[in-house]
């Protein structure tokens, strides 16, 4: 194990903002934007799970095993977090949405030197006032809590984070490589930026 951490791609929503298609697969200079994420995460974790609940043959040909929820009619980001928690083996999991190609290739370390330091169960980045709540390192030890959580019916993010001991990591420095590309305008202009 390099350092206990699997990574898991969030992927599994209905890209609604997007008009419908599946957000991760859309192209970026001629890779799908799952690709781009893929490319900065993997040196950062032992192993890369996509969790997705459409296309998974497609997603499948990235060569990661890819995760549907398990709990049904797309309830979200905690029900891919719930998935991954439940299939990882690594003592932490990080997740990254799928939708921010550019993110930055020190993230998993910084995460993880708030999360040991400061004794938390989750810890995610922030720049300024900007809580970005997908992108996580989290103890899978927490998979119970998570689980009585979305029983209950919750599925709002920052409720389950406030619900946990948590840990903000400020990215000021690297403010940009949380942009994430949420409509076809957003890629629009990605296209056009690069």
């Amino acid at each position: 194990m390099k350092n206990g951490i699997t990574g898991v791609v969030l992927a599994g929503g209905r890209g609604q903002r997007m008009g419908g298609v599946d957000k991760g697969l859309q192209d970026l200079d001629g890779r799908p934007l799952v690709q781009w994420v893929l490319t900065r995460l993997s040196p950062q974790v032992d192993s890369v799970l996509i969790n997705a609940n459409q296309n998974l043959a497609r997603y499948a040909e990235l060569g990661c095993t890819v995760l549907p929820d398990s709990i049904p009619d797309f309830a979200g980001p905690l029900a891919g977090l719930h998935a991954a928690l439940s299939r990882a083996t690594t003592p932490l999991l990080l997740t990254v949405p799928c939708d921010s190609p550019f993110l930055p290739g020190d993230l998993a370390q910084r995460l993880r030197d708030a999360l040991e330091a400061q004794g938390a169960e989750l810890a995610v980045a922030r720049t300024g006032d900007q809580v970005h709540r997908a992108f996580c390192l989290t103890r899978r030890g927490i998979l119970p809590k998570l689980e009585a959580f979305l029983a209950s019916g919750e599925r709002k993010v920052g409720l389950w984070h406030a619900s946990l001991k948590l840990a903000e990591v400020a990215f000021d420095d690297e403010a940009d490589a949380f942009s994430n590309i949420n409509t076809l305008e957003d890629l629009a202009t990605a296209r056009s930026s690069r």
